[in-house]
């Protein structure tokens, strides 16, 4: 697929800058376009279908320094990293002062960039001084760098559990605890799954050919009790409504082997790792798996997901997941009715 394929326009207005409060639904069933609410939405769930989550946390590693925004990946060791800023104009070796005394020093240019720290620090120093990672177009369209106190709770899932991502799973911004309580009364089966957004979820694609991009490895991990909820309601003809393009990665990983399974000698290391018992683990390890058109679904029936960027991976899943024309005609159609646009944007439902 070219990077081409991926483009459309929109008017900046209808950037999200933060969440209604009462989200429109584009539902895209039979390829024809429609506008529903969450209520209706809640509705056409059925009894016996079973909707997955991504239970993430995010981080806050976004860490201003002098006149830097400097996004913290990972731990290489005690006081090494991989981040993202933008480094062009500087070189190896140059040092920057960070919040509370720390220096931070480039030892490799690239992307992302390796630097070392002076000291080793923790999560209680991201907690003390970082804010959470939101989308730059966000930060543009606002015309303001520093997050608002509202985005604590805005950026959050309603369900988030378990640390590790670098960016929210932002189909869930929807829903509320209520939502999934109103799902299980009428006998819709939840279940969650982990994938901790990273590079692989938001890098931009930099190469005209999707198939020459590098998707960088995501964490995942799939409990027992997830996967024996969807292959029984899968052999009872039942559909699996997936929850964002994240949660749709993780479980389509897994169906193609690509996570590690318990069943094949899971390590003393993944037990420690991860924040439920071994036994309770099926699946667990790093994907870096990239949907595009010509994918064959293996698990998921229904995909809800927000709007997604131009020239985006994110935007060619769902490509793959209805077909590349009716996902643009429908952006179009969702475009000219006004419908919010990305993180704190709208929502749209795929029925294939």
């Amino acid at each position: 697929m070219k990077l081409s394929d991926l483009d459309f326009t929109y008017p900046e207005s209808l950037i999200g800058l933060q969440p209604s409060g009462n989200p429109r639904v584009m539902w895209v069933e039979n390829k024809i376009p429609t506008e529903i609410q969450i209520a209706d939405l809640i509705q056409k769930i059925p009894a016996g279908d079973v909707l997955v989550l991504n239970d993430t946390k995010v981080l806050k590693r976004r860490v201003f320094a002098e006149d830097l925004e400097i996004l913290f990946l990972h731990r290489k060791n005690q006081t090494e990293w991989e981040v993202l800023f933008p480094s062009k104009k500087y070189k190896v070796g140059d040092v920057f002062q960070l919040p509370l005394g720390v220096r931070m020093k480039l030892t490799q240019k690239g992307r992302p960039q390796t630097i070392e720290l002076s000291e080793n620090i923790s999560e209680d120093y991201f907690e003390k001084v970082g804010e959470l990672p939101l989308p730059p177009y966000i930060q543009k369209a606002r015309d303001q760098r520093h997050t608002v106190q509202q985005d604590q709770d805005w950026y959050q899932t309603a369900w988030a559990q378990k640390s590790g991502s670098l960016a929210s799973p932002t189909a869930s911004l929807h829903f509320k605890k209520e939502d999934l309580q109103k799902l299980k009364n009428k006998g819709v089966r939840i279940v969650s799954t982990t994938l901790h957004v990273g590079l692989g979820t938001f890098l931009p694609v930099v190469v005209d050919d999707l198939n020459d991009h590098f998707m960088h490895a995501e964490t995942s991990e799939i409990s027992r009790q997830t996967w024996t909820v969807i292959q029984d309601a899968k052999s009872k003809g039942h559909k699996i409504w997936s929850l964002g393009t994240t949660t749709t990665r993780s479980l389509e990983s897994a169906a193609l082997g690509l996570l590690s399974s318990s069943a094949e000698k899971s390590t003393a290391q993944s037990a420690e790792q991860s924040d439920a018992p071994l036994e309770d683990i099926l699946f667990k390890g790093e994907t870096k798996l990239l949907i595009q058109p010509g994918f064959q679904f293996q698990v998921v029936d229904r995909l809800l997901t927000n709007f997604h960027q131009p020239q985006s991976t994110l935007l060619a899943l769902v490509a793959a997941f209805e077909d590349l024309q009716t996902v643009k005609k429908c952006y179009e159609w969702a475009i000219q009715k006004e419908f919010k646009l990305f993180s704190y944007g709208d929502l749209s439902v795929w029925i294939k």
